[in-house]
């Protein structure tokens, strides 16, 4: 197998190259795609083959917690339980390198929940390659960081990831050089927010 390779225009996204990509990801595929963090490992949602091919490249366990992509917040109560109060917290920071780790609603797949917490992590990226997928697509996308087995870093150089991982997945997104900085993670305990980790995004609204 070898994956497809399309450079799609980072900031005007050609409709008819994320038409086909979105067309694959349908049909299962393992996508590699940009993002404003990093490059991550993609599939659809609730698919549990591609979440276990995501699982082998990565090589971690089944414990490893995946993130949803959303393309903003009108998605959010349909997988995460948020009050009013979080909700126009949220609505005000994103899109942005932001992770919010959240109590999770029955629609989660299993195989996406962090299992002792019952939480999901939810992202709504600033990226114009990832909004125009989940645009046409209509419904967020599971995620992983690619972050290859043996390193510490992202991959941020879709050449590079075509040369290491090209015959393991289906589709490679060129979006160019991404430069690897980790999201901000915010977990809300009780409605209340806690930064776990400072990354690419602001902690300061949340503290």
């Amino acid at each position: 197998m070898v994956a497809q390779f399309i450079s799609i225009h980072p900031d005007n996204p050609q409709p008819r190259l994320i038409k086909q990509a979105c067309e694959l990801i349908e049909h299962g595929a393992v996508v590699v795609v940009p993002t404003d963090s990093a490059y991550a490992l993609c599939c659809k949602l609730a698919n549990k083959a591609a979440v276990e091919r995501i699982s082998r490249i990565r090589q971690i366990s089944k414990k490893h917690n995946f993130t949803l992509l959303c393309r903003d917040l009108s998605e959010i109560s349909t997988y995460a339980k948020v009050s009013n109060n979080i909700f126009r917290l949220l609505k005000n920071n994103t899109p942005n390198a932001y992770t919010f780790i959240l109590k999770a609603t029955k629609e989660v797949p299993r195989l996406l929940l962090n299992d002792k917490r019952n939480t999901i992590g939810i992202r709504v990226p600033d990226n114009a390659i990832v909004q125009a997928l989940l645009e046409q697509l209509d419904q967020p996308l599971m995620s992983c960081t690619l972050i290859l087995p043996g390193h510490e870093e992202a991959e941020s150089d879709p050449v590079d990831i075509n040369e290491k991982i090209g015959s393991v997945v289906d589709l490679i997104i060129d979006g160019g050089l991404v430069v690897p900085e980790a999201t901000t993670v915010i977990r809300f305990e009780d409605d209340v927010p806690v930064v776990r980790r400072i990354g690419a995004a602001d902690p300061s609204p949340f503290e």
